[in-house]
């Protein structure tokens, strides 16, 4: 397994992360004992990053994690938890909680449901924007002192957040969305990482699975999925987004390769300080997106690939409208 470092002042994890979320929550029923398989075939794989978070089923996420790394050396894995998002009975959410004493409040049923002493990297899952976030950082940072957390992260905020957090405490990366189909960090929030030595973390590299090469127009989705409100996914925009996708297929053909490996290939090629998270539901979809660490893009593929998925062509925002309005890494 290639390795890389989170940062100056992250750990040192597989070049490749597993996250976890869609196990747990969001896009549809997931097979627990396919799930648990998939958890270990990566470890044995040599992926030792894993992401959660502590809202992923209400906890369930984490609980399965906590599972599947029984009888596992606990220090040989790094696990990544996002924590504040606030959520009731039904699913609904309402919001981010980022107040100091609520970070104590979280981070100790996590450590609860993942049967563990010590998170590795802990993070807020969106900014709570009446909070300053120095105070959660701050409360992090003696959850640190405390040897309750190793390394403090972020997650999809911007580039003068970043700078207001990394003063209080090293930063070990952020975690946001990047992929052919995202690219808008790469403006300013990508340049500001580099500046300050903060690794970053990619979710979303196939796009909710419209990167996979398999998704197609006429996909049934199950109540709760979150692509069936994701402006990505509706009407013409999905039409728009697969002709976008087969353009990708002619390139993948061309090399032997999957959509999904051509994707993936070309996040971990933007930088020795980006891990891509894949979000593998099945051994051997993992199987597959490990094959991307195989894969060396050339000069003449990337250029293909910018002209078949020139920034900003993707159909539609990547979140519904109030999500979006939420998000600090948009502003």
């Amino acid at each position: 397994m290639q390795r890389r470092t989170l940062g100056r002042n992250g750990p040192q994890v597989s070049a490749i992360g597993l996250g976890a979320m869609g196990m747990s929550d969001l896009y549809g029923p997931a097979d627990e004992a396919e799930s648990l398989a998939t958890i270990h075939a990566a470890l044995d794989a040599g992926i030792d990053l894993i992401d959660t978070g502590d809202f992923y089923g209400m906890g369930h996420n984490e609980m399965l994690i906590g599972r599947a790394l029984r009888g596992r050396d606990r220090d040989q894995v790094t696990i990544s938890v996002k924590f504040g998002a606030l959520r009731d009975a039904a699913g609904g959410w309402h919001g981010t909680d980022g107040r100091p004493r609520a970070v104590a409040n979280f981070l100790a049923y996590t450590l609860r449901r993942l049967d563990t002493d010590h998170v590795d990297i802990y993070r807020l899952s969106r900014l709570d924007h009446e909070v300053p976030i120095e105070e959660t950082v701050g409360a992090i940072a003696e959850q640190v002192q405390a040897g309750r957390v190793r390394h403090i992260g972020l997650s999809e905020v911007g580039a003068e957040t970043i700078r207001r957090a990394h003063a209080v405490h090293p930063i070990s990366d952020l975690q946001i969305e990047y992929s052919l189909l995202s690219r808008g960090i790469e403006a300013e929030i990508l340049p500001t990482l580099r500046e300050l030595g903060i690794g970053l973390t990619a979710y979303g590299v196939l796009s909710r699975g419209l990167l996979s090469g398999r998704w197609t127009a006429d996909r049934p989705l199950t109540p709760g999925d979150f692509r069936g409100f994701s402006p990505r996914f509706q009407g013409d925009n999905l039409m728009a987004n697969l002709g976008l996708v087969e353009a990708l297929r002619t390139i993948a053909d061309a090399r032997g390769a999957t959509v999904a490996q051509i994707a993936i290939a070309w996040v971990l090629g933007r930088g020795d300080d980006i891990v891509p998270l894949v979000g593998a539901r099945r051994p051997d979809r993992l199987t597959e997106s490990l094959g991307a660490l195989d894969l060396t893009l050339t000069d003449d593929d990337l250029a293909a690939i910018e002209l078949a998925v020139p920034p900003g062509a993707a159909a539609g925002e990547r979140y519904a409208a109030p999500a979006m309005a939420e998000l600090d890494s948009e502003r």
